[in-house]
């Protein structure tokens, strides 16, 4: 069964989630600069089939679409160009981020890892991949 793949646009650097391959826990794969995502994407895929790509949606809490929202929609219409073959959906990723820095802190991890935003980043496409696997899951 191929994967679905989760990600946490960001403007300079983009987290990056995997389901294993019967789509059931969803594991935050790796953070990336953003002007490599798609070299990075390109041999992903090369080595492992994904059905799906869930590319979150930032939002204000009130519903609003966020600041950088125009360059994620930008980005997901050049994911479906590059690769045709797999599926792109939007989902809402409101408070991704700070449960990511929850999560962080709950786990016992020192405070100086902490400071490593790419680790909340690839937290947040866990979680971002997760949601949508809540609520759009086949089971």
């Amino acid at each position: 069964m191929p994967r679905i793949m989760g990600i946490d646009y960001g403007t300079k650097r983009t987290g990056i989630a995997v389901t294993d391959p019967l789509q059931i826990i969803a594991s935050g794969l790796t953070t990336i600069p953003t002007n490599e995502v798609f070299d990075f994407l390109g041999s992903y895929f090369e080595e492992e089939e994904v059905e799906k790509i869930v590319v979150g949606e930032p939002m204000h809490a009130d519903g609003n679409p966020s600041q950088i929202a125009h360059l994620v929609v930008g980005f997901a219409r050049k994911l479906k160009k590059q690769f045709p073959g797999v599926e792109v959906v939007m989902h809402d990723e409101r408070g991704t981020s700070v449960a990511a820095k929850e999560i962080i802190v709950q786990s016992g991890i020192r405070q100086k890892k902490r400071r490593d935003k790419s680790l909340v980043d690839k937290i947040a496409a866990a979680l971002i991949l997760e949601d949508y696997m809540n609520n759009f899951s086949d089971w």
